[in-house]
């Protein structure tokens, strides 16, 4: 099982949010690239990124820090980003930027067939985040309406999707296996999981639910819960 180790950008800086709260977020440090570095260095093979302004404003006011990132950790690493990908053009100027993977998420609910173009020129992961299964948007938001399970087969071209509980996200709580588990027995793209990780038995947990690609993981690494090679380990 891959390790995302996550990179929030706001303002420049690496922060996390509780629950996607924006007024409700920790600044853990102010040199990303610094911090992406020291993740691959300790074995990290993908580094997941998202814009937290981008996603707010549309403005891509990071999108330099990020193409530094996808520099220094070229040839060791991947990146993948998120965080307003709306349109064919935001994907492509992450792409020129060397990102591998662009997350799709309020777009890619709104409208599956954008991902199929998209998925043309760059790979696509698709980011379902819900509560209690119902998929939520524009940030968290709003309510799509649909189901996770009901959006899992619109979207064929996906590289992978990105499932997140909102409720479990920055809490260190545990991660929501039962969900995890169903998603990726209902479809054939790799699924990661997103949100609730505190520990290494978490981590363990999810190593053990069949057909799982991956997982995010942020707050529980910048509290100290454990190292991103404690993970990679753990995973491995």
């Amino acid at each position: 099982m891959i390790l995302y180790p996550a990179i929030d950008l706001l303002g420049g800086k690496v922060v996390r949010l509780r629950q996607g709260e924006y007024d409700d977020s920790t600044v853990y440090g102010d040199d990303p690239v610094a911090v992406a570095r020291s993740f691959v260095d300790q074995g990290a093979t993908w580094v997941h990124m998202v814009d937290l302004d981008a996603a707010r404003s549309a403005e891509p006011v990071n999108r330099a820090i990020i193409a530094a990132v996808a520099s220094a950790v070229s040839g060791r690493a991947s990146v993948q980003v998120g965080g307003g990908v709306r349109t064919l053009a935001d994907a492509e100027a992450l792409s020129n930027a060397g990102v591998a993977r662009v997350v799709m998420g309020s777009a890619a609910v709104a409208n599956p067939l954008l991902v199929e173009t998209v998925a043309k020129l760059v790979a696509v992961v698709v980011g379902l985040d819900h509560r209690d299964g119902i998929a939520a948007t524009h940030g968290w938001t709003e309510s799509s309406g649909q189901t996770v399970a009901s959006l899992l087969p619109l979207f064929p071209s996906a590289s992978a999707f990105v499932i997140t509980d909102i409720s479990r996200d920055g809490m260190l709580t545990g991660p929501d296996i039962r969900g995890l588990a169903d998603a990726a027995a209902s479809t054939s793209i790799p699924v990661i999981a997103s949100g609730g990780v505190g520990s290494l038995a978490h981590l363990a947990e999810l190593s053990a639910v069949a057909g799982l690609n991956g997982v995010i993981v942020g707050k529980a690494i910048y509290e100290g819960k454990f190292t991103v090679a404690e993970a990679v380990r753990e995973l491995s």
